[in-house]
């Protein structure tokens, strides 16, 4: 069993996604629930969590109503709203907004490095933490120090590091191993090994891809890492099944349990509290 951890779904006929440039023109189209089950066929993955791949609610609203395999949506809201509290709570209260499991802001898109470690963010990442919300972490080195300060600064939130801080794989990245360290220190901060791949480059074949993803483990353990695809972008470099081959034998030599707890275990207990497949599946 596998529960992906992290992907997305998308229609950029419905909405802008102003980083969907030339440079991803392959995927620069619908991708809905059903090229998802086609992607996962054949595979051992039984569930999935869902990421709002824009700053916009309405995305959000559409990802709540999408079915199995998804099992929870990790959406997106205004950190920063004065009535950030009702803003979750309003969410929460939509079609599906029972599978609503975090919230995610592409903080390495904002212009300040330090975005982060603004007052306004944390107050808002506290609602989150109220209402039994992960956030996840989307940065790169440039974030790193004010990802820091914010997770210092909500001790009673649960947060999680997407891409595993997205190393420069491609040219190498001697503080990206630092940096892990910083972030694993915090108890309350889990990792995902997801979007190695791309992070490599076209010429991932002949990187170090393997290495990192063990290096996520060592450094956080199974029981706060676990496995996502970041499928649709992942195709840039490989096939759905082949980022999950290529990361699941890193984990190969991991004995029964923590194998169990990075495949599924630890976004189970993460993002769903826990709770069974069977009780966490979504309505059609």
């Amino acid at each position: 069993m596998i529960i992906d951890a992290h992907h997305h779904l998308w229609d950029p006929a419905d909405r802008p996604y102003p980083w969907m440039d030339d440079s991803v023109a392959p995927i620069r189209r619908r991708f809905d629930v059903d090229d998802l089950r086609t992607a996962t066929a054949g595979t051992d993955v039984t569930g999935t969590i869902v990421v709002q791949a824009v700053h916009d609610a309405d995305e959000t609203a559409w990802l709540l109503t999408q079915p199995a395999p998804v099992l929870g949506v990790v959406g997106w809201v205004d950190l920063t709203a004065p009535d950030v509290t009702e803003r979750i709570a309003a969410v929460s209260a939509l079609p599906g907004g029972h599978r609503l499991v975090g919230i995610r802001h592409q903080a390495h898109d904002e212009p300040d490095p330090d975005w982060l470690a603004r007052d306004d963010v944390a107050r808002g990442v506290r609602a989150l933490a109220a209402a039994g919300l992960v956030f996840d972490l989307l940065v790169r080195a440039r974030e790193h120090r004010a990802a820091l300060v914010l997770v210092d600064a909500v001790p009673e939130a649960s947060f999680v590091l997407d891409h595993a801080g997205k190393p420069d794989i491609d040219h190498g990245d001697p503080g990206w191993s630092d940096r892990m360290t910083d972030l694993a220190a915090r108890p309350n901060v889990a990792c995902k090994v997801s979007g190695l791949f791309t992070e490599a480059g076209p010429d991932w074949r002949r990187r170090p891809v393997d290495r990192y993803v063990r290096a996520v483990v060592e450094h956080f353990g199974p029981d706060r890492s676990m496995v996502g695809s970041d499928w649709p972008v992942s195709t840039l470099a490989a096939p759905y099944d082949d980022v999950l081959a290529r990361t699941t034998a890193a984990l190969a030599d991991l004995d029964a349990r923590d194998r169990q707890a990075a495949l599924a275990g630890t976004a189970q207990r993460v993002y769903l509290g826990g709770r069974s497949l069977a009780a966490g599946a979504p309505q059609t």
